[in-house]
């Protein structure tokens, strides 16, 4: 396949995206229309944070939105029920585990209720969160993953296996976990400067890096090797992000020497010619991309703009077929991607993006319009389910697979609260104690069968507490609506 690249001056360059924006051929998703929500359906009052990393600042699933927020005294992000919209309590509680400013975070693709963060401090952690309104700050993760020397920038679930966590930090190392037992399966020391970002590929047996070394990687974890590499696949010097297709290809947006903008599509099996290239408009701010493999689209949204330009990937040249965007007046401090499990299906919702703002966050509604009420097959082809794929066993000794689909024609119903279980070998690790980790407990005098018991009694402990919040925090709701005179 030959690239197709447009070049020239800036003038000439405009003019040829906008020619290249007219030919669009047949697509069912040739009028996708962005839409903000309506004013009372935002979530108001989030002090949304300031630190200087590109990161996207939200995730989001089909029940929760969470927000990295400034804090002092450490780090803090604030997790909201998706139905909580409007004004956001300045004393809601937040997680704040952290000692240091969290940098990223991303909810399990097959536990709706568990949430990994990172951080400036060295670590990764990950959540349990309830379904009710927590009474005070949650302050204890389920794990506590420590092995990086430097602060953690980058985390990332795999998509098909249970409990496979990945980090990247600014020892420039890659460690995957299973969070399970809490325990580094694999370290990867490939990278000679900072990683800007990581992406799986659609069944997880391989990821793609970039670097600030401007090389493009594609890796294979298990073997633990760089299996292709591409130098500058964009000429400019500033960050490149990267992701995978369904198809095996990896999408790319990077800068021209010129400091312009620019997309790639590539195959990395040869990734001597891009398989397209092309040039979009001069901004500093990097492109996020996020990508759609149910409908191949990609949505990018620049740190800074006050647009999200959307482009569909086919087969068929330019292979990168740009569809319209969406524009409103304040600038993205970072975005969120409803998984396809939480949109709209009686809306022809194709896509849901979470906009930061800098004091509050706006979902936006990506819809297909159609005449007809019914289920719309064609938009909505079965999708990545809850169900994880593999167990980490099996993921460690070579087998793949495909994520576990469900379809979406009666809309997606989240499963009750799955409690993730952490094996004891990782609560009676061995290491020092730490302030946060369970093996607080120094049981170095102690038999075995006593310090088990002593967690056993410990977990009990914790698991009652929980009850006895929710039943203060329903009777709490009982006594206002009593004093407010609802009842």
């Amino acid at each position: 396949m030959e690239g197709s690249r447009l070049e020239g001056t800036e003038g000439e360059t405009h003019g040829q995206f906008a020619m290249s924006r007219s030919i669009v051929r047949q697509s069912k998703f040739r009028h996708v229309f962005g839409q903000a929500v309506k004013a009372d359906q935002n979530y108001d009052d989030i002090r949304v944070s300031k630190v200087t990393w590109d990161s996207s600042f939200c995730a989001v699933n089909p029940k929760f939105l969470a927000v990295i927020v400034e804090s002092s005294g450490g780090g803090a992000f604030l997790v909201l029920p998706l139905s909580k919209v409007g004004r956001v309590d300045k004393n809601y509680p937040l997680v704040i585990g952290h000692s240091g400013p969290v940098l990223d975070i991303d909810w399990c693709p097959h536990n709706d209720n568990i949430l990994a963060s990172c951080s400036e401090d060295t670590t990764a952690m990950v959540w349990q969160i309830p379904d009710h309104t927590p009474s005070r700050p949650i302050s204890e993760p389920i794990v506590v993953l420590e092995g990086h020397s430097k602060r953690v920038g980058i985390i990332k679930w795999h998509p098909t296996a249970r409990n496979i966590l990945l980090t990247a930090g600014s020892d420039n190392l890659i460690i995957i976990w299973n969070v399970g037992t809490g325990e580094p399966l694999m370290t990867m020391d490939d990278h000679p400067d900072l990683i800007y970002n990581i992406s799986w590929n659609y069944n997880g047996s391989l990821f793609c890096t970039t670097c600030k070394d401007r090389r493009l990687r594609v890796c294979d974890p298990r073997k633990n090797e760089v299996v292709a590499e591409r130098l500058c696949p964009h000429e400019g010097i500033r960050p490149m992000r990267a992701i995978f297709t369904k198809e095996g290809n990896i999408f790319t947006t990077g800068f021209t020497k010129m400091s312009q903008r620019e997309l790639g599509l590539w195959d990395p099996t040869n990734f001597e010619e891009p398989i397209a290239l092309l040039e979009l408009d001069t901004s500093n701010g990097v492109l996020l991309p996020f990508y759609d493999p149910d409908t191949n689209i990609v949505y990018l949204s620049g740190k800074g703009d006050s647009s999200i330009r959307y482009f569909e990937i086919t087969e068929e040249p330019p292979y990168v077929h740009y569809i319209s965007t969406f524009s409103s007046k304040e600038p993205q401090r970072g975005m969120g991607f409803m998984p396809k499990r939480g949109v709209d299906v009686s809306k022809c919702e194709i896509a849901r993006l979470y906009k930061l703002h800098e004091r509050k966050c706006e979902p936006i509604m990506m819809t297909v319009p159609r005449k007809s009420d019914l289920f719309q097959d064609d938009l909505y082809p079965d999708t990545a389910g809850p169900e994880p794929a593999l167990e980490p066993e099996e993921w460690m000794h070579g087998r793949d697979a495909d994520p576990i689909l469900v379809s979406m024609r009666d809309g997606y119903v989240p499963p009750k609260t799955r409690e993730l279980k952490v094996a004891k070998k990782n609560v009676l690790d061995t290491r020092p104690a730490t302030r946060r980790s369970m093996s607080a407990v120094d049981g170095s005098s102690l038999p075995p069968q006593l310090l088990e018991k002593l967690v056993e009694e410990i977990q009990n402990l914790k698991a009652t507490v929980l009850s006895q919040e929710k039943r203060i925090c329903d009777l709490e709701n009982k006594l206002s609506k009593y004093t407010n005179g609802t009842v």
